[in-house]
Formats: structure tokens, C-alpha cells, sequence
């Protein structure tokens, strides 16, 4: 796919659009959820002259009929029948090189992602040192998990029976009984 040295940026804005979120994407179609988050990280959606619904008519109508993806080319064309309607006051050039602008060079953004809470509570609840029980089992001394180890009684084969305190000591008595 040859692409010319100005649109460079706008093509490597389109392929990161294009994998973002989705594991199993080549990098080269761009689905409608992916152009719509395109849409609005670029702000390309003002909610004033393009809102949603825009962008989605605008990619329904550059998509094939049966397809429900976008490749490059029809991305290119997408944009062009966005530009004047986002742009109004500029001619449709003007307007088509303010729209690349918004988008070149641009990545998805993770708006809205969880972030770990560190509040006096959530301290509270997961310092190990406090916990009772079987709970305080499944964490050594310095509060790290014992994985699989503090989750599964281990059957150790030494005959004597789980925590018995003087494991091993068995011997010595014995020999010290005999003398």
C-alpha cells in the first residue's frame, strides 16, 4: 500500500486505531467502534456540527455494502465527507487539511480506566499482618502469598500426623530411653 510522506502520520494513526482493543486485528481495517473512538479521541466530534450519529452515517456510507469494516482508502474518503461539515467556515481544502491535522499523529486514549484506590481502609484490608484464621495461613511473615502451598494442605510422608510440634524427634527419645 503505497502512501505518500504527508499522509504518513495519518496512516500510522489509522493503524493504531485499527489494532487498539482488539488482539486478532491485522492493522489494516478499522471496525466502526474503532472509527468512532478515532472520532472522538482526535476530537473530531465537537457535539456541536459532528456528533455520533454523523460519524456513524459517514461510515456507513464509505464501508462496502456487505463489510463491516474500513480499510485505508475508505477511511481517507470518510474523512473527506467529514472535514467540510466539521470545518465550516473553510473551503473544503482547508477544511480537509485541519481534519488530518486532528488526527495525525494521534493514539487511543484509556479514558475512563480504573485506577487502585490507596485510602486508610483499602490499607487496612489488605495488610496481611492483620488477618486471622485460615486467612493468615495463606501469607508468610512478610505479608507475600504463599500461592498454591497456603491454599492446599500438603501431605507431607514423614508418619507423623499435620503440625504435630515435635515432628522428627522420635529418635531421640528412643535412643534415650534405651541407655
Amino acid at each position: 500500500m503505497a502512501v505518500s510522506s504527508d499522509a504518513e502520520p495519518l496512516f500510522v494513526a489509522f493503524k493504531k486505531f485499527s489494532v487498539y482493543g482488539d488482539t486478532k486485528a491485522s492493522g489494516r481495517e478499522l471496525t466502526g467502534k474503532a472509527w468512532a473512538k478515532l472520532c472522538k479521541d482526535c476530537r473530531v466530534i465537537d457535539g456541536k456540527s459532528v456528533t455520533g450519529t454523523d460519524v456513524d452515517i459517514v461510515f456507513s456510507k464509505v464501508k462496502q455494502r456487505s463489510a463491516r469494516v474500513i480499510t485505508y482508502k475508505e477511511f481517507q474518503q470518510a474523512l473527506d465527507e467529514l472535514a467540510p461539515k466539521r470545518f465550516k467556515g473553510q473551503s473544503k481544502e482547508a477544511a480537509l487539511q485541519s481534519i488530518h491535522k486532528l488526527v495525525e499523529g494521534q493514539e487511543p486514549t484509556n479514558v475512563g480506566v480504573t485506577k487502585v484506590a490507596k485510602t486508610a481502609t483499602v490499607d487496612r484490608l489488605t495488610d496481611a499482618s492483620r488477618y486471622t484464621g485460615s486467612h493468615k495461613e495463606r501469607f508468610d511473615g512478610s505479608g507475600r502469598g504463599k500461592g498454591r502451598e497456603g491454599r492446599q494442605d500438603l501431605v507431607e510422608h514423614t508418619g507423623y500426623v499435620n503440625a504435630y510440634k515435635d515432628a522428627g524427634t522420635y529418635d531421640s527419645k528412643v535412643k534415650d530411653s534405651d541407655k
